[in-house]
């Protein structure tokens, strides 16, 4: 696999991370003490800080995506083993994983072919 794999890899992990978590703020389970928005702006913004490098192939934007990555990772696994129902978080795991592994391995490959 080259560089460009890992690249397709990573966006639909993030494009997966970014829908789970609307979905789940919003359709799924909306917060019924916070505002919806609160609740966004807190779990959706830092997606969206390093998003204009990203989907330029900014190899540091890419790490930053990645390092990112790790916080959904940690909060979906907790959500798994917390609730009776996981397929949410068991997507957020597997998005956030796809998101951190496909950038990490773009941003390898990216740097050895320059």
């Amino acid at each position: 696999m080259n560089a460009r794999h890992f690249y397709a890899i990573a966006l639909s992990g993030y494009v997966g991370l970014f829908g789970i978590i609307m979905l789940w703020n919003t359709l799924i389970s909306p917060p019924e003490k916070l505002p919806v928005a609160l609740v966004l702006i807190f779990t959706v913004s830092p997606l969206l800080l390093p998003l204009r490098g990203f989907i330029k192939g900014n190899l540091k934007s890419c790490s930053w995506m990645a390092y990112l990555s790790m916080p959904y990772f940690m909060h979906g696994s907790i959500e798994a083993y917390a609730r009776t129902e996981r397929l949410l978080p068991s997507l957020e795991v597997l998005f956030s994983l796809m998101l951190f592994l496909g950038a990490t391995f773009f941003v390898r490959y990216a740097a050895r072919n320059k």
